[in-house]
């Protein structure tokens, strides 16, 4: 992984910590990833009429891929709604990297070298002392909320899913700003219209109240995709997956500075093993 893929990486886990973080504001969670989603899909449409269409063979990968990104948008969600963001952001997170690195060796045969397995395997253990902080503290704040977790480890088994397939679909599509137009584009238009036949005509006013909000993390989430889509053309998918689980390190510190979530020890001990697993995988071999 050269510099220019883990600064492109590390760029689209904060704007993923970003997106997330506004989308859990939004306290109403359909109208949030109906502005999400539906700015997503203006974003798609205007770069498909810009870009060539991915190539013939890349769209099997595709479509499964908007269905995977439907059902991880669900489940996060659901996340979103059940549980506090400092708690459910770092366990959806830091599920998908061991996952995509068991996928990649065997669906793509990327088989990562012993230095770079350690680096995976160190920076999921940070992420999962984050994990497992949230656990405790809403246990001791009397709260174990465990429909939030199960939500968030399924939304991380989604992500891991995605990761694989577009990993796949974008290096057969010739380009990953056509592969991108056309998953936005597509996946974006199912949320919207899910709204529109729940809420009709009291849809309108809602989206104006939140409009801005929304429209700047459409914004974001296509840019930290797109980051991503590119690394991946570039770079085998465990280490980029663990790396781009830094935003678990984004969100904390969103959660405790916007949200008023506690920050303590733990969290900069699972900080800086985090950081050395990143520091293993981004290492010259």
């Amino acid at each position: 992984m050269t510099p220019w893929v883990a600064g492109a990486v590390l760029l689209a886990a904060v704007t993923h910590a970003s997106w997330n973080a506004l989308a859990h504001r939004i306290r109403d969670q359909l109208l949030s990833f109906t502005l999400i989603s539906g700015g997503g899909a203006v974003i798609g449409g205007l770069l498909a009429c810009l870009m060539p269409l991915p190539a013939p063979e890349a769209w099997p990968w595709l479509l499964l891929s908007v269905l995977l990104h439907l059902a991880y948008m669900a489940l996060l969600m659901r996340s979103f709604r059940l549980g506090d963001f400092g708690q459910v952001y770092p366990v959806a997170r830091g599920t998908a990297p061991l996952v995509v690195t068991v996928l990649a060796a065997l669906l793509v045969h990327e088989v990562p070298d012993a230095r770079q397995s350690a680096g995976v395997a160190v920076a999921c253990a940070g992420l999962l002392g984050l994990a497992l902080w949230g656990v405790r503290g809403a246990a001791g704040a009397g709260r174990p909320r465990w429909g939030a977790l199960l939500a968030a480890g399924g939304t991380g088994l989604a992500i891991a899913a995605y990761t694989v397939v577009d990993g796949v679909g974008v290096r057969a599509a010739g380009g990953a700003l056509g592969y991108l137009a056309w998953l936005m584009l597509l996946q974006g238009l199912a949320i919207p219209a899910y709204t529109l036949y729940r809420r009709r005509a009291a849809l309108a006013p809602q989206l104006r109240a939140h409009a801005r909000l929304g429209l700047l993390g459409a914004a974001l989430s296509v840019a930290a995709y797109a980051l991503v889509l590119w690394a991946q053309t570039r770079a085998p998918l465990a280490p980029i997956a663990a790396l781009r689980e830094s935003s678990v390190l984004v969100g904390a510190a969103i959660g405790a500075v916007f949200f008023k979530e506690r920050f303590g020890a733990p969290r900069i001990g699972a900080a800086g093993l985090m950081a050395a697993g990143i520091a293993l995988m981004l290492w010259p071999g």
